[in-house]
């Protein structure tokens, strides 16, 4: 948001309130103010920025497509790597400017705080009067206005690993109906999404709550067999890394073309695509896998694949880097999925959109009308795969059923209050104690979880008069809310909707809320979880530490001033440090645990919230190259200490918090001569805007 006079504002999220509130940035900070940093260090800029092959492709390109003077129109610019690559290719002198008649580079990118970086880099590398960058949106450039003529060739990269979600097809329509000439030149020049049938467990947990619940036989009905898909996640692509599953997927065909999209003409809004995949093992399918395939240059020399490596090693394209910037994708399969044999032919029917691609199995006994389901479609609560897997997972919900079952236990007539989007504890606790009263914020879900939770209540033994969800602040709520009553139970899981990007620590809001909700607690209400304890492993990560590294030279670029903003590891200036990073850590390439597993401090939360400090020390256990640690938390939920919920790396449902070194650091076991055998861990937790400061010292 531009507000005018040199002044931008962004929308800044407080973890532990969950409120928004616009900060607003000068223009002579904006690319390295502390309040602007943490909002683009987390982005994938800087992972885009270290892929060399993907850099390497795009100048061989450039240096093709451009033999003469021309105007180059670069949309989605970003840092101004592609433009300045199209400029150094008009005029490897460097001596033309962009206003000239004979050549032209015109960069759009419609992020000021990306816009301001830009220049920044121009101007490091003697390109500002080369390029001309125009802080707007491609569609809302005009001929004439914003660029004299239009555009010979387009180079531009605004693609994400479905290919379409970033917008390609409607930016590609706008540009050549109204900047491109016709027939142009383009980097790239095609690209084609390919898909290969397989079977897998895991991709099976992340979606079918309805039979992974029926193995659970807790009595409790998320997913009534009339309503399978009552709860459910989006039907759309998954974005991750499936070469971290390698091992636990079976290939049930072999890949195949799906779309080509070329780049030079106008794509259709809509298209579809009708195959007959042939099964070459027996198996159950649960999923799609889908990739896509750049073809760089027209002739068809120049090629990026994001394929998984079993894939792009069969395409002689090498195994590349990791990166996390483009991943594959994954279309569940609806249900169990789909039985088949070898050689049975399987008819697939692809559809695209303007921004997604979907499937169908058009296979009659196999599909279902959404008609067959006794529910309003308003009902569905649709929620993240990782948050549908955890709660079909029998040992998660065995533990929390105990837990809850411990906590009313003697408790007559109690008041319970679930702060956090815990339907499952909402729904439990209903239906564990007949004389209950749940009370439930959602401060996520408000009126979807009201929604979902009157459409399964007769399946589960409860009526809405015992139930009520509050769209009300924390802070402001009163007796008058709580019906006259203290509340006896306090219960979280916890897990908030939309926080799928936040660090660990940041589910420290169910402490904070638990801390304003103090007026309405009775003096021996049961808090649960009863506390949070703070982990940390040392790892080796590699690839991830490679693809967060600080920039120096892209394609004889220098870059080295977007480190600091983009948060880089590695070449910092003292004052800086690389940012906290939430990832999946089994998902994030080569990983391997250093030390033993420590714990760096403990939260109680049957006190009001306080400052923390913990200090420990790390022995390593294992000899190898530590790039950073990894910080979760664990839940006690008891006050026995005899119910834990683990989030670690070894639990993939959950992120880790990942702190990188500066610069890599060689260590050892205890008594042996190779490198540091130790390291000295400080961290403390400040409640007043959820951050986690943390030192280390390597000894």
């Amino acid at each position: 948001m531009n507000s005018g006079g040199g002044r931008i504002f962004q929308l800044k999220l407080d973890p532990l309130t969950g409120n928004s509130e616009w900060v607003g940035i000068d223009e002579e900070d904006q690319g390295s103010s502390p309040q602007q940093q943490p909002m683009l260090a987390t982005t994938s800029y800087l992972d885009m920025l270290n892929d060399s092959r993907r850099n390497r492709a795009f100048r061989q390109a450039i240096d093709k497509s451009i033999t003469k003077p021309c105007h180059v129109l670069d949309i989605g610019a970003g840092t101004g790597l592609l433009s300045m690559m199209a400029a150094r290719a008009i005029d490897p002198s460097k001596s033309t400017i962009y206003s000239t008649s004979e050549g032209a580079v015109t960069a759009c990118e419609s992020y000021l705080p990306m816009v301001k970086l830009m220049r920044k880099v121009l101007r490091l590398n003697g390109m500002e009067r080369k390029v001309r960058v125009i802080n707007k949106r491609s569609d809302e450039l005009e001929i004439s206005v914003d660029i004299s003529k239009r555009a010979d060739i387009l180079v531009s990269e605004i693609l994400d690993s479905e290919l379409l979600g970033e917008g390609l097809i409607p930016t590609l329509q706008h540009a050549h109906d109204k900047l491109l000439v016709e027939n142009p030149q383009t980097v790239p020049y095609r690209a084609t999404t390919y898909g290969q049938l397989v079977e897998s467990k895991y991709l099976w947990k992340l979606h079918d709550l309805h039979n992974n619940e029926v193995q659970a036989l807790d009595d409790i009905h998320l997913v009534p067999a009339t309503k399978e898909t009552i709860l459910c996640v989006k039907s759309q692509q998954l974005a991750m890394h499936c070469d971290a599953l390698q091992d636990e997927i079976k290939l049930l065909s072999e890949p195949f073309k799906i779309f080509e999209f070329d780049f030079w003409r106008r794509p259709e809004s809509r298209g579809e695509s009708k195959l007959l995949i042939k099964a070459i093992n027996d198996g159950t399918v649960h999923a799609v896998v889908s990739w896509w395939i750049l073809q760089l240059d027209r002739e068809g020399t120049l090629y990026y694949s994001t394929g998984p490596k079993w894939i792009r090693l069969e395409e002689g394209m090498g195994s590349g880097d990791w990166c996390d910037h483009w991943k594959q994708c994954v279309y569940f399969v609806p249900g169990k999925g789909l039985s088949v044999s070898k050689d049975e032919e399987l008819p697939l029917h692809a559809i695209h959109t303007d921004i997604s691609i979907s499937y169908e199995f058009e296979i009659q006994p196999f599909r279902r009308e959404v008609e067959l389901y006794d529910f309003a479609q308003e009902d569905q609560l649709i929620l993240p795969p990782e948050r549908v897997a955890v709660y079909g997972d029998s040992n998660w919900r065995c533990s929390m059923l105990e837990a809850v079952k411990k906590a009313l236990k003697g408790r007559v007539s109690p008041l319970c209050l679930v702060p956090d989007d815990s339907v499952f504890l909402t729904i439990a606790i209903a239906n564990l104690c007949e004389t209950s009263h749940v009370i439930s914020l959602f401060p996520g879900l408000r009126e979807k979880g009201a929604k979902y939770l009157r459409a399964i209540a007769s399946e589960n033994g409860y009526s809405m008069d015992r139930i009520e969800v509050l769209d009300k602040a924390k802070d402001n709520l009163t007796m008058g809310d709580t019906h006259q009553k203290k509340v006896e139970l306090l219960v979280g899981e916890p897990y908030y909707y939309g926080n799928d990007g936040m660090l660990p620590w940041q589910n420290l809001r169910f402490w904070k809320e638990r801390t304003m909700l103090d007026p309405v607690l009775s003096k021996d209400a049961l808090i649960m979880p009863c506390k949070g304890i703070l982990k940390a492993c040392a790892m080796s990560l590699p690839d991830l530490w490679k693809s967060r590294r600080c920039l120096q030279l892209i394609e004889g670029f220098d870059h080295s001033v977007v480190n600091a903003t983009l948060g880089g590891c590695g070449d910092l200036p003292p004052s800086q440090e690389s940012p906290w990073l939430p990832f999946f850590i089994w998902q994030c390439g080569e990983n391997k645990g250093l030390s033993k597993i420590i714990v760096v401090m403990e939260f109680d939360f049957s006190k009001p919230i306080s400052p923390c400090f913990g200090k420990t020390q790390v022995e390593f256990t294992e000899t190898g190259t530590c790039h950073g640690f990894a910080l979760w938390i664990d839940w006690v939920m008891d006050t026995n200490n005899s119910i834990l919920i683990s989030a670690g790396p070894d639990q993939r449902y959950w992120k880790q918090g990942v702190k990188l070194l500066a610069e890599p650091v060689t260590v050892g076991i205890h008594g042996s001569s190779t490198g540091s055998s130790s390291a000295e861990i400080e961290a403390s937790f400040n409640p007043s805007n959820g951050e986690l400061d943390f030192e280390y010292v390597f000894t």
